[in-house]
């Protein structure tokens, strides 16, 4: 594995929201074997690679790999996922796999209702069955690190709390040697590192996401129906503040944003690792591609900055389409944005910022 700070990118849309792919583009889709077969490939892993990063990570929706509700695995989805990490190791990346959506807990939904994993015994374990497939499966391999949940949403951060600790040993029980990686509860935000509570082990990584403030980093965004994200915001900027008659259960930091603001918010990640000198990095962090050019870079210089100062690790997302992407095809909303105007469709002004790291 590599030992220097985590400078990489998420493969999300691939092994995961294979569904998001397919809304966007119906008739194209050629069904979740061939897309899996196709959407990502070794000149993807080179190209990543030779732009500078050196991991990346590796989002899997449960469901796509085991079938029924027994949980059986899928052998030809699990031999996708061993060539696509054979090909991804081959390339000199690290890869951090990452159980995006588990049994009971799906992160979208999470946004406007608690989710089952958090006070059903029967859906957690079923999630520790799955771990202990994935980690007993993956435990020889050295590269790899398992997380072992994207964004949990409890509404207590106390009971994700013991929860984690739950299918963290379940993992190491499966991989006594392989990394694992840690999220902060709501989403993996920064400010949850208050609740959170180290693990008897050294070899784990603790993340945070950052999006914030979400009013800006996803104005406009289709999946979101409450009106307060649909406002046109600047980078800086002074938000106003939402009606009382919202629907999600996601932040709507509003106020007056800037560099410093956005700093302040990673703070509590920042102590934590002071306290306990144990590594943070940011897995996920983007601006939604239809936000004006201008104040989507301004935020991405302003974060990047952050994190260099700051010597955290970070994965970028996304790298293909799910409407981050440094490279976008096949979505027909984002066809005429200029910084995807060239044959290759790749943001080649955004890649060469995060790889600077």
């Amino acid at each position: 594995m590599i030992k220097e700070r985590l400078r990489g990118v998420n493969l999300g849309g691939w092994f995961s929201q294979v569904d998001c792919i397919q809304e966007k583009d119906p008739v194209g889709f050629p069904g979740i074997i061939q897309h899996v077969k196709t959407f990502l490939g070794v000149e993807d892993f080179k190209r990543i690679r030779n732009a500078g990063f050196n991991h990346v990570r590796l989002p899997v929706d449960y469901f796509n790999m085991f079938d029924g509700e027994q949980l059986k695995p899928n052998e030809e989805m699990f031999a996708l996922l061993d060539k696509a990490l054979k090909e991804i190791q081959a390339a000199d990346l690290d890869v951090i796999l990452d159980l995006h959506k588990c049994p009971g807990h799906d992160f979208h939904l999470a946004s406007y209702e608690e989710q089952a994993f958090f006070v059903s015994a029967d859906a957690r374990k079923d999630t520790n069955k799955v771990w202990s497939y994935l980690a007993e499966r993956y435990s020889g391999e050295s590269r790899v690190m398992m997380e072992l949940l994207n964004e949990p949403a409890a509404g207590d951060s106390k009971v994700w709390d013991k929860v984690k600790d739950e299918i963290f040993w379940t993992i190491r029980k499966h991989a006594p040697k392989n990394t694992i990686v840690v999220g902060a509860n709501k989403w993996n935000s920064a400010r949850e590192f208050e609740f959170l509570t180290p693990l008897d082990d050294d070899n784990a990584i603790y993340s945070f996401h950052t999006y914030t403030p979400v009013t800006f980093t996803h104005q406009g965004a289709a999946w979101i129906k409450d009106p307060f994200f649909h406002m046109e915001r600047p980078w800086p900027g002074d938000y106003a503040a939402p009606s009382a008659d919202g629907t999600t259960r996601l932040d709507v930091e509003y106020g007056k944003w800037d560099k410093a603001r956005l700093q302040a918010s990673i703070q509590n990640a920042l102590d934590f690792r002071r306290k306990y000198n144990l590594p943070v990095a940011c897995n996920e962090f983007g601006v939604y591609v239809q936000v004006p050019r201008q104040y989507q870079m301004a935020w991405m210089r302003d974060f990047m900055d952050i994190l260099r100062e700051a010597d955290v690790g970070y994965s970028y997302w996304n790298y293909k389409n799910l409407d981050f992407g440094i490279v976008s095809k096949g979505e027909s909303l984002h066809n005429n944005l200029a910084q995807y105007n060239n044959p290759e469709r790749l943001d080649s002004e955004l890649m060469e910022l995060l790889a600077k790291g």
